[in-house]
């Protein structure tokens, strides 16, 4: 008995994954979507869900995706919905870091240039100019534009780093 089959739950449970897993595509965008999946059944039940409001119609939709995902294999899907994952955890760790780093630049414009320019290994004379400008601001207005501004460079500043390290 090495060849037996697996137990009505153990498969109740792997169709229930694969149902989860299918639900996860509703949220993707079109483009994810059609990097992902190449079934034109599974892409098509996707975008009817989407469209669905009513409950119980969205739910009898999720499971006709899971379904269809029975017939499929998963971990192509499964891969790329894990990678999509980390890289807005990427993203969301350079967000939270540019506003620690707006800051530190916006109360110690000095000190906090000089450790940001170490720290990306490079000048940003764009930063500084910004930075300066930022404290020789007079209206509430200019400071907050310039307050985005300051922002936006470090942002970029910090995602260029990232890409050309890999991480």
């Amino acid at each position: 008995m090495t060849d037996a089959k697996p137990s009505k739950s153990a498969r109740k449970r792997q169709f229930s994954e694969l149902q989860q897993l299918g639900e996860l595509l509703i949220g993707l965008t079109d483009a994810q979507l059609l990097t992902m999946v190449s079934e034109p059944r599974l892409i098509d039940a996707v975008r009817e869900a989407r469209s669905i409001n009513a409950h119980g119609a969205l739910r009898r939709q999720k499971q006709l995706i899971g379904k269809i995902m029975r017939n499929i294999d998963p971990e192509p899907i499964q891969l790329a919905i894990e990678a999509l994952g980390g890289q807005s955890r990427d993203e969301n760790r350079i967000f939270k870091e540019a506003e620690r780093w707006r800051e530190r630049l916006c109360e110690d414009p000095h000190t906090g240039m000089a450790d940001f320019e170490s720290s990306t290994g490079a000048e940003n004379a764009t930063l500084r100019q910004l930075v300066e400008n930022y404290g020789q601001a007079d209206g509430d207005h200019d400071r907050k534009t310039l307050y985005r501004q300051i922002f936006r460079e470090i942002h970029k500043e910090l995602l260029s780093r990232m890409q050309s390290t890999g991480r």
